[in-house]
């Protein structure tokens, strides 16, 4: 198993992959806080139908001319008829501003706000919704789900991959955090293969899923279980899979 993971990890974990993955949108950025910004942007809408979600993610960056202009001067924009799903323009208009306000009010970073690694998601999670004017709202809610409840946690996994490996795909800018610190994004693909794998004996898709995964994956990597969410992720979406 360990064997045919590391040929998928390194078949998938390509140039190639960017083209068709919401991680396009930071690499369209070589400044590290407009990459923080719209990885983490991204990683939250990334929901859905690909071609859908990423189509509002062109929309949304093609407004500005960097993430970091995006969210400083954010009431400039007209995001009035942004819609995606359950995230309305409401939902968004507040996500850049509480984004202004860590960045240009707080004085601190995305980088800051995942620093810690005792209960690192929940403490961020629990920062924007202590500065939310809409916490009740189904797009809010959708956004930044809270690990509490044992949510998988798929899409702050998934920034974190982004911004902790570095490799072709991921960007490697955060070197705070340890490989080996990070989890598994589970997603559909990811959860079926590792089950038909015998990977993952767990039915439910929610954290405890995500610890087991990550857990038996490091049998095979320890340093950098999270490798093989290419592998897993990138057979599960291949269209022209033969295995």
């Amino acid at each position: 198993m360990k064997n045919k993971l590391d040929k998928l990890a390194k078949k998938y974990e390509t140039l190639e992959f960017i083209k068709s993955d919401p991680i396009r949108i930071p690499h369209r950025y070589k400044n590290q806080k407009d990459i923080e910004l719209s990885a983490f942007i991204s990683s939250l809408f990334a929901f859905g139908k690909r071609e859908m979600f990423l189509e509002k993610l062109d929309y949304l960056f093609s407004l500005c001319d960097s993430p970091e202009g995006l969210i400083y001067d954010f009431k400039k924009y007209n995001l009035d008829n942004f819609l995606y799903r359950f995230i309305k323009s409401k939902d968004l208009t507040e996500l850049l501003r509480i984004l202004n306000k860590l960045y240009f009010k707080d004085k601190s970073s995305l980088a800051e706000l995942f620093y810690e690694k005792e209960n690192r998601l929940k403490r961020v999670t629990d920062y924007f919704y202590s500065n939310c004017n809409c916490a009740d709202s189904l797009g809010f809610c959708f956004m930044f789900a809270k690990p509490d409840n044992g949510g998988a946690m798929k899409r702050l996994n998934m920034f974190l991959r982004w911004m902790v490996r570095k490799g072709p795909v991921d960007f490697g800018i955060w070197d705070f955090i340890k490989k080996d610190e990070l989890l598994i994004p589970l997603d559909t693909h990811v959860a079926k293969l590792s089950r038909d794998f015998g990977l993952l004996k767990r039915k439910q898709n929610d954290y405890k899923a995500v610890v087991e995964l990550t857990n038996k994956l490091k049998e095979f990597d320890h340093d950098d279980p999270v490798k093989y969410d290419f592998a897993l992720f990138g057979l599960g979406v291949d269209k022209n899979n033969k295995l």
